[in-house]
């Protein structure tokens, strides 16, 4: 099934702008970036309550729809919604009746019917996740957890968190990315999200093999040498190898891509003394980063894996608030702060 996605943001936002679905970071405003930002970061310090609850989605029913499995997306989405005070649905796919020959859009109904809020989506064909968006009941929310080679917007965003949190802003920033970009939807997000928000340079670092044809048009820089790539950046973020997406055509062993791409320390002291250094996992040791890095002083890979619990709370309640706003225009501008 190919499901491209639409040109613009039209289908993610409201008449007056507000997020009601988000499904991809491309094509949305730098305020409107920040505003998820600064809405995450009211979030952040919940998971250190006695109560790790907040009651803006009480009664609200969230609906993890996964088609591809993961465990860090979805129990984060999962425990986003539950500190948001909503109620949960876990679909496994491998038992329920798509695997039995239904079709998305008949699942899609059949939820519908269990009065669903929201659907939090992970599928394997770019663009799935926008048509749920345009079939869905008008009210009911759609956010994209990753959809083929296409996009990650809340890993990118729980990204620029991460970023935000530690370097203070992006004016003046530069960030490599390195290694598996041509297979990659996280690093795609992460592009347009660091060129929205005014990173100064983005690098992509890794073999021609792996990048994508005419990156350049993207609004990066290509480099194919880890040295050179990394001289000087202040944010190194990792990718893992999309093995399941590439045939061996594309990379001669994993071995030799650690040599040349993988990060340890002595290609780490390219980067300036206080860069950090990222990965949205799940990681491969020894693969595309040694152990002395990712346990090193300038991982912050765990911290990535909190914050994305606060961003993802703000971006299920800002696209909750923007439902309610658009069936209701009299309700204001609160975001659901």
């Amino acid at each position: 099934m190919t499901l491209a996605p639409p040109p613009s943001s039209r289908v993610q936002l409201t008449d007056d702008g507000k997020l009601r679905h988000f499904l991809s970071v491309e094509h949305l405003s730098r305020s409107l970036l920040e505003d998820m930002l600064d809405t995450a970061a009211s979030f952040v310090d919940v998971g250190g309550r006695a109560i790790k609850k907040v009651p803006l989605l009480r009664g609200k029913t969230v609906v993890n729809l996964f088609f591809e499995s993961s465990t860090r997306t979805r129990s984060t989405f999962e425990l986003a919604a539950k500190r948001l005070s909503a109620d949960v649905l876990n679909l496994d796919i491998s038992k329920s009746a798509t695997s039995k020959g239904e079709t998305l859009l008949d699942t899609l109904r059949n939820l519908e019917a269990m009065a669903a809020d929201m659907f939090v989506v992970r599928h394997q064909d770019s663009g799935a996740p926008f048509f749920i968006a345009n079939e869905v009941t008008p009210g009911v929310a759609v956010i994209n957890a990753g959809d083929g080679r296409h996009a990650h917007p809340t890993q990118a965003m729980l990204d620029m968190y991460t970023i935000r949190h530690y370097k203070g802003g992006f004016d003046g920033l530069r960030v490599a990315i390195v290694g598996d970009v041509l297979h990659s939807r996280v690093a795609r997000s992460q592009i347009h999200a660091l060129n929205i928000l005014g990173a100064e340079e983005v690098r992509l670092i890794g073999p021609r093999t792996l990048l994508p044809v005419a990156a350049e048009s993207l609004g990066v820089t290509v480099f194919n040498d880890m040295a050179q790539g990394l001289r000087d950046v202040d944010v190194v973020i990792m990718l893992r190898l999309q093995k399941e997406r590439m045939d061996s055509a594309f990379l001669p062993s994993e071995a030799e891509f650690f040599r040349l791409y993988g990060l340890n320390n002595e290609k780490l002291r390219h980067a300036k003394p206080d860069a950090i250094v990222m990965h949205p996992g799940p990681i491969n040791r020894g693969v595309e980063i040694a152990s002395e890095v990712a346990d090193g002083p300038r991982s912050v890979i765990l911290n990535q894996v909190t914050f994305g619990i606060a961003v993802r709370m703000a971006v299920m309640s800002m696209a909750i608030s923007g439902q309610e706003s658009s069936q209701n225009p009299e309700q204001g501008e609160d975001h659901g702060r």
